[in-house]
C-alpha cells in the first residue's frame, strides 16, 4: 500500500518535469510560478511540518527555524564566497550562474522528494487514515517538486540531459523513501531540522535568484498571478489534506 501511493507521486513528479519542458516561450510566467509554489511550500508545509516534528527550542527559538535561518545564510555564503553571482541586483537579466548550484539545487529537491516517501511510510505507520491523507498530499505537491526540479537545473545552466536525468531521480525518490520505511522509522527530531534546513534553502533560492530572473526580461502583471497562484495552489492542496 505505502508503496502505491509513492509510485503516485512518482508519476506527478514527471508530469511537472514535462510542464516545465514544454513552456519555453512563457519562462518568465514558469519561473514566477515556480517561485510561487517554492514560497507556498516553505511557508504553508515545511515550516509547520518541521515545527510539528521538532518543537525543541535552543534560547527561546524553535529549533527548525534555527535551521531554517541556517539553510538560507548557507547558500548564500556559498554564492557569495564562489562568486556564483555576476552583476548587480539591478542587472538581473545579465546574471550568470554555475551549473553546480542548479544541480545542488535540484539535488536537495530530490533529498526532499525521499524525505516525501518518509513522510508517507512514516504516517501509514500512524494509521491507514492518516496515511492516505499524507500520500494525497504528497502526490499534488509532487507535481510542484517535478516542476521546480527542472526549472531550477535548467536556470543555473544545466543542460537538458542533465537536467532530465536530475527529473528522473525526483521522481523515483519517493518510492525509495516510501520502501526505506518498511525496514525502519526516522526519528521526528531529525526529520524536522532537515525540514528546517531545507525550507530555508529554498526560500533563498526563491526570493534571490527565481523571483529576480522572472522579472529581468519580461516584468508583468502575469508573472505576478503566477506567482500568486503557485502559492494559492499550495494553500489549496494544503487545506483540501488537513
Amino acid at each position: 500500500m505505502v508503496v502505491l501511493f509513492a509510485v503516485g507521486s512518482f508519476i506527478t513528479t514527471l508530469l511537472g518535469g514535462v510542464a516545465a519542458i514544454r513552456i519555453r516561450d512563457y519562462r518568465h510566467l514558469v519561473l514566477g510560478l515556480a517561485a510561487g509554489l517554492m514560497l507556498g511550500v516553505v511557508a504553508l508545509d515545511l515550516i509547520p511540518e518541521a515545527l510539528a516534528q521538532q518543537p525543541a527550542r535552543v534560547f527561546g527559538v524553535p529549533t527548525p527555524l534555527l535551521t531554517f535561518v541556517l539553510g538560507f545564510l548557507v547558500l548564500h555564503i556559498i554564492e557569495r564566497t564562489v562568486g556564483i553571482h555576476r552583476g548587480h541586483e539591478s542587472e538581473y537579466a545579465t546574471h550568470s550562474h554555475a551549473p553546480a548550484v542548479g544541480f545542488l539545487a535540484a539535488s536537495g529537491l530530490v533529498g526532499h522528494s525521499v524525505m516525501d516517501g518518509f513522510a508517507i511510510g512514516a504516517a501509514f505507520q500512524a494509521g491507514s487514515s492518516v496515511g492516505i491523507v499524507v500520500a494525497l498530499a504528497v502526490i499534488a505537491h509532487d507535481f510542484a517538486d517535478g516542476f521546480n526540479t527542472y526549472t531550477i537545473a535548467t536556470l543555473y545552466g544545466n543542460k537538458r540531459r542533465r537536467a532530465i536525468t536530475l527529473l528522473a531521480a525526483d521522481a523515483v525518490a519517493p518510492v525509495i523513501g516510501a520502501s526505506i520505511t518498511l525496514l525502519f522509522v526516522i526519528p521526528h527530531a531529525v526529520l524536522g531540522l532537515y525540514l528546517g534546513f531545507f525550507a530555508g534553502f529554498l526560500m533563498y533560492l526563491a526570493t534571490s535568484d527565481i523571483l529576480p530572473e522572472a522579472h529581468a526580461s519580461h516584468p508583468t502583471r502575469l508573472t505576478v498571478l503566477a506567482t500568486i497562484a503557485g502559492a494559492a495552489f499550495i494553500w489549496l492542496v494544503v487545506g483540501l489534506a488537513s
